[in-house]
């Protein structure tokens, strides 16, 4: 049996019909910059998560470095974020001049460690006015909490550490849009409670593009129009450039694919949720749940429905290269989700990391594997999958 980590023609084969004929009324007009088809999945992104600006941008990476640069964060600043995550989040911090400022993650959500997030502000110099400046000298100006693998990070306690910080909180939610967060002040949809939220399109993501494409959302009508301009190279009108901005614009063709799948966005993320529980049942009935590391719930019992997406679904095992091995005879797709932390990136040996420092977030890169979860599959895959972790981990069963 062949099982994909991710087979994005079956979900294409539903929406083939709906899809062509919008592209084909696009490229008859031949009006593919911006326009009503960019706004008109802006305004649907606003009604689904309730954030007041939306702003449609080129890609992930592209709505966190826009983000940094309306926030006007740069050199001689810095922003605290995670070793354990995609690239894209500390290289947009660095792209601004800004430090990126790492702290190691909680084993158990893979998502930023409070107690760690607390001791690096704490050990940061406090100025008269409530600068808090590292001991190389950068000021501290934001936090950069990542919703990993489609799970909201503790975002009241963290929200709470900024505001008595006087730092922003820029939420990096590119696997986590539709995933919602059942806080004190009710449930939130992830990247809609800091000052700016990060949303990646790619086709991989639970709402995936046809290509690379982004979103920012913002509560700020102000900085929504900072945002807006400098998506079109700072300009608020053509050739008149208020800031120096960039080329983050997104095409229209990845708005139409992306507002026709968006209205299935939460029947996509409850499959994978099912197919996850099918996991946990077929793991346990083959007594594998004491020996792999099952991906941590917090907010299962809250009411939430939407507690995660799974946008991976990502176990900690024993053994993991040999199990690579084992899966890929079997035909089983898989992937590495990360393999090498980022402060052991050899672009950041400058920030003077090394080995050792964040010892959570080198163990997650060294027994973590992310298995297939995707909406389309089947169930017969998923016991065909467990049985070659069975066969490998249990060889004389």
């Amino acid at each position: 049996m062949q099982v994909p980590l991710l087979d994005l023609k079956a979900q294409y084969e539903t929406l083939r019909d709906a899809i062509r004929p919008e592209i084909e009324a696009v490229m008859d007009s031949q009006q593919f910059i911006l326009g009503p088809k960019v706004e008109g999945f802006e305004a649907a992104i606003c009604q689904y998560t309730g954030a007041p600006h939306a702003i449609g941008v080129s890609s992930g990476t592209d709505a966190l470095l826009m983000a940094l640069m309306a926030l006007e964060i740069g050199p001689g600043d810095a922003v605290v974020t995670t070793p354990y995550t995609f690239f894209g989040t500390a290289g947009s911090i660095s792209r601004t001049g800004a430090r990126p400022v790492f702290v190691d993650i909680d084993p158990a959500t893979y998502n930023l460690s409070l107690d760690a997030l607390e001791q690096c502000l704490d050990a940061c110099t406090r100025e008269a006015d409530g600068t808090l400046r590292l001991a190389t000298g950068e000021r501290v100006r934001a936090i950069m909490p990542v919703h990993l693998f489609g799970l909201c990070a503790p975002m009241d306690e963290l929200l709470a550490l900024a505001k008595r910080h006087g730092l922003f909180v820029i939420e990096d939610a590119a696997q986590a849009l539709g995933a919602r967060y059942p806080g004190r002040e009710g449930s939130r949809h992830a990247g809609t409670m800091g000052e700016v939220g990060c949303y990646s399109f790619f086709p991989s993501k639970n709402l995936g593009a046809f290509g690379d494409a982004g979103l920012v959302v913002c509560n700020d009508a102000a900085l929504a129009d900072r945002l807006r301009a400098l998506r079109n190279h700072g300009g608020e009108r053509r050739y008149y450039h208020r800031w120096v901005g960039g080329n983050f614009r997104i095409d229209a063709l990845q708005a139409i694919v992306l507002g026709i799948k968006l209205p299935h966005l939460d029947s996509w993320s409850a499959r994978r949720r099912e197919n996850a529980a099918r996991y946990h049942a077929a793991l346990q009935a083959a007594g594998l749940l004491p020996l792999l590391g099952f991906p941590t719930r917090p907010y299962a019992d809250s009411g939430e429905p939407h507690h995660h997406n799974f946008n991976q679904f990502v176990l900690r095992v024993p053994r993991r290269d040999e199990l690579c091995a084992a899966l890929s005879e079997a035909g089983i797709g898989h992937a590495i989700y990360y393999p090498l932390p980022l402060h052991l990136q050899e672009c950041f040996a400058d920030l003077g990391y090394g080995e050792g420092d964040f010892p959570e977030a080198e163990r997650a890169a060294r027994e973590t594997i992310a298995l297939p979860v995707y909406p389309e599959l089947p169930e017969a895959s998923i016991g065909y999958v467990v049985e070659t972790l069975a066969r490998f981990y249990q060889p004389g069963r």
